[in-house]
């Protein structure tokens, strides 16, 4: 522990709709295992403690496809198993314990500076806001889109039924709209199937590294490990991301 109670050493664990992705502070190559409809929370926490054998950690950040509050999770994912409401996660990892919905920790690791959207490419479509150090969860794919919602129409099952040139059609036709809705300086695309939109990106509009979800969760403590943005890439201040007093406000 710092001197100030903060933790050195941080796991930052990644769930997704199709993977579980984990790393440790001072780590440098991420490890995984499957997701899916039969992961619950108790094989959640056996399984990653088994993947992060060998490393050492004082506090755990997990990103989970649901509604995350303050006090924990609000509602059930609705691509992995039940029971993730009300489960003592801080006791089953035996450590603190943050918690945010895993398109909030994807941007906030995303985020250089200003107002950005971000829209993440997976399962469905995840989403989040960050503005003056402030992080807004989003349910934009649930919202009216093509003939039926955004997850609908640009989650996996629609590029696999589709196929990806029809798809990036659709992505790239959706992106703009937004941006101009939410006022955003620049959005961020991040998830599996964001690295189809690579050919054709508008304007003000970047790809999300594989790495943004971890320091994501380590920024949660306060702490920036992983650089994920070289030197002049992107348009806004590289280091205008860090928190004022080591504190992010996630609503």
């Amino acid at each position: 522990m710092t001197r100030n109670g903060a933790p050195r050493r941080i796991l930052a664990v990644d769930i997704g709709g199709g993977k579980v992705k984990l790393l440790a502070t001072g780590e440098t190559e991420p490890r995984k295992f499957r997701s899916g409809p039969g992961l619950a929370p108790a094989h959640m926490v056996e399984q990653v403690q088994k993947a992060a054998k060998g490393w050492s950690y004082e506090a755990v950040s997990i990103g989970l496809p649901a509604r995350v509050g303050p006090a924990g999770v609000l509602a059930e994912p609705g691509n992995l198993a039940p029971g993730w409401v009300g489960f003592d996660y801080a006791a089953a990892f035996d450590c603190p314990v943050r918690m945010t919905n895993d398109a909030s920790m994807q941007a906030l690791g995303s985020y250089d500076g200003g107002r950005m959207l971000f829209l993440g490419f997976g399962t469905g479509l995840g989403s989040a806001l960050i503005a003056d150090h402030i992080i807004i969860s989003l349910e934009l794919g649930d919202l009216h889109f093509e003939a039926g919602t955004y997850s609908e129409r640009l989650g996996r099952a629609s590029f696999d039924e589709i196929g990806k040139k029809a798809w990036r059609k659709l992505a790239l036709k959706a992106i703009p709209p937004l941006q101009k809705a939410f006022l955003a300086d620049y959005v961020v695309a991040g998830g599996g199937n964001a690295k189809h939109l690579v050919k054709k990106l508008p304007a003000n509009v970047r790809l999300g590294n594989n790495l943004t979800a971890f320091r994501g969760g380590f920024r949660l403590w306060g702490i920036d490990d992983v650089q994920t943005l070289r030197v002049g890439e992107g348009s806004h201040r590289k280091w205008a991301a860090r928190p004022v007093n080591g504190e992010w406000r996630v609503l």
